[in-house]
């Protein structure tokens, strides 16, 4: 009796024991975060994006022999886990707590990146660890050092955990003087690298320098060898990480920081989640982008955070008319739920969109000290269609200069200046118009709403081109205070409704050279100076409402050739 007395605990024991393992399976497997809410109120047909199935093998690196002192090179220790993992169908790549120093990873199909709490992975600042590749950089096929993290025509592939992936940026970054301190220059200066001409910008190596020379400028010098590319190796910074022609991306979780050039570069990619994550550069980090998702199809991007040295959240699809012959549209994207710090842009689509950008929803995102809020931008010789964007729910405080930037004519001649402000006093003059082609880039069908936004330079601009107008654009239930207000040129089909904007001087709306335009519920301050500013001979059609308008006669001033036929009071 009393063995069985025993026996009987024993098993009574097991059993609970067992309960309990089994209960708190199933309680993670319940627990599990439910992201169903990412598609609600999606304005077109949003497919589910497929996410990655990872087998359950994993490696731990230390296991291998891989050393977390931050000074042992583990390179090695990852292509292995990488591998052993691959021969057994894929698993996790276990990074446990520490300081991994490494050179480049090279991923495979079906295979995660595991890090944990704790674990900083470093990538090697020795320029030889990274070979010269053909890449892709602002939508051009070229050559570039390898990425710290690549793959290339891979399915299955994600990066999870709470750990930090650091691409050791600095030691590949150019850095202009007046962007530091005089003690962090000093500092910089006495670590090595070289100073141009002008003692102004700081380059990592004498070899870095005479590309950008050699470049004239530009980040993709015109060579014709992979010999002379590599006379000029180390000005050729890698992104951070490159993923090319995958299916069935996940990240989720880590921080990316510190990258050479971009930090995450999707490119013809499919299936694509992007959340939880926190990517990071210094404000002044030359290209220092944080997402630059190019031609990919069926994303969601949400509850990250992005505080960088260039553009946050950026969508692209190629460049003239390479991008027009690859053809591939970045399309079926939602971003939903993100905090952009520092940028030059918190949600941004161009300059490279010669293939196109349609089918966009992004909503609930707050952008804070970003230099522009929402960014379009593109040029004469581009092409492409950006079109269906609906962007909502956007708060946006101290932005530098506009909450929200059309251009059309970026890096090139304008009627305003890139900054917004006019290139000849209050109303911009004639830019020449040229022939439509298949060069001439197409931004249209786009609808901003809910927004409050405040900024230290103009309310927004709306700048298309004379010969392709912004078209069919419509704002909605937005109040934007700035110094300066709202400047719409060559236009046709936007609406204002129910748009307040508070400006401290001059007119609230300037048009020029503008077609078919509302103002419905607009309202303004009273500065002085009337409320809306209207120039240009071919501008007609403005449509505003007399309650808005009680006064048109000096409440609207008519310039540079406009007429009081321009203007419809209803």
């Amino acid at each position: 009796m009393r063995t069985n007395m025993k026996w009987n605990r024993k098993t009574s024991a097991f059993l609970i024991l067992a309960g309990l393992v089994l209960f708190s399976c199933s309680q993670v497997k319940e627990n599990k975060v439910d992201y169903s809410w990412v598609y609600d109120n999606i304005e077109f047909d949003m497919p589910r994006v497929a996410e990655p199935v990872i087998p359950s093998n994993s490696i731990n690196i230390a296991d291998l022999g891989a050393v977390g002192d931050g000074v042992a090179l583990n390179t090695q220790f990852f292509a292995e886990a990488i591998e052993k993992l691959s021969a057994k169908g894929g698993g996790s790549v276990i990074v446990p707590p520490g300081l991994w120093l490494t050179g480049p990873i090279v991923l495979k199909n079906n295979i995660n990146i595991h890090v944990e709490d704790g674990a900083l992975v470093r990538f090697s600042k020795n320029f030889d660890d990274y070979p010269l590749v053909e890449s892709t950089f602002e939508g051009i096929m070229t050559y570039r050092c390898q990425s710290p993290i690549s793959g290339r025509d891979l399915e299955n592939v994600s990066f999870t955990g709470k750990g930090v992936f650091d691409g050791n940026g600095q030691a590949w970054r150019p850095v202009k003087r007046f962007k530091m301190t005089s003690n962090q220059w000093r500092n910089l200066v006495n670590s090595g690298g070289v100073l141009n001409d002008k003692q102004d910008t700081w380059w990592p190596s004498e070899q870095a320098l005479q590309g950008f020379i050699l470049a004239e400028g530009s980040n993709i010098p015109a060579l014709d060898t992979f010999e002379e590319y590599l006379t000029i190796k180390d000005f050729l910074r890698p992104v951070m990480v490159s993923l090319i022609n995958c299916k069935k991306v996940l990240f989720d979780g880590p921080t990316f920081q510190n990258s050479p050039a971009w930090n995450l570069h999707p490119l013809m990619c499919e299936d694509v989640t992007i959340r939880n994550l926190v990517v990071r550069n210094q404000w002044f980090s030359q290209n220092g982008d944080g997402l630059d998702l190019e031609s990919c199809k069926n994303v969601v991007i949400h509850n990250n955070s992005f505080d960088v040295g260039d553009d946050a959240i950026c969508f692209k699809s190629g460049r003239d008319k390479e991008g027009r012959d690859r053809g591939m549209p970045t399309q079926n994207v939602i971003v939903k739920n993100n905090i952009v710090y520092a940028g030059h842009g918190g949600f941004v689509i161009g300059s490279e969109m010669s293939g196109g950008v349609r089918n966009v929803h992004v909503s609930a995102c707050t952008f804070m000290g970003t230099n522009i809020g929402l960014r379009f931008k593109s040029t004469r010789g581009r092409g492409g269609a950006v079109e269906n964007i609906y962007i909502s729910d956007i708060n946006m405080i101290d932005i530098p200069t506009e909450p929200i930037q059309f251009n059309l004519f970026y890096g090139g001649f304008a009627p305003v200046l890139d900054d917004g402000s006019s290139s000849s006093g209050l109303i911009a003059t004639d830019a020449p118009a040229v022939s439509v082609t298949e060069e001439t880039p197409v931004f249209r069908n786009i609808v901003v709403k809910n927004v409050v936004a405040n900024g230290f330079g103009n309310a927004a601009l709306f700048m298309g081109l004379p010969e392709m107008k912004l078209e069919n654009v419509r704002l909605e239930n937005a109040v934007l205070k700035a110094p300066k207000g709202f400047t719409c040129i060559d236009v046709e089909g936007v609406e204002f409704v129910n748009v307040r904007i508070i400006q401290e001087s001059g007119p609230a709306m300037t048009l020029f050279n503008s077609q078919n335009v509302s103002l419905d519920n607009f309202s303004f301050e009273n500065n002085g100076l009337p409320g809306l500013a209207i120039s240009g001979a071919s501008t007609q059609n403005i449509t505003v409402s007399g309650k808005d308008f009680s006064s048109p006669d000096s409440q609207i001033m008519l310039v540079g050739g406009a007429s009081r036929e321009t203007v419809v009071v209803r």
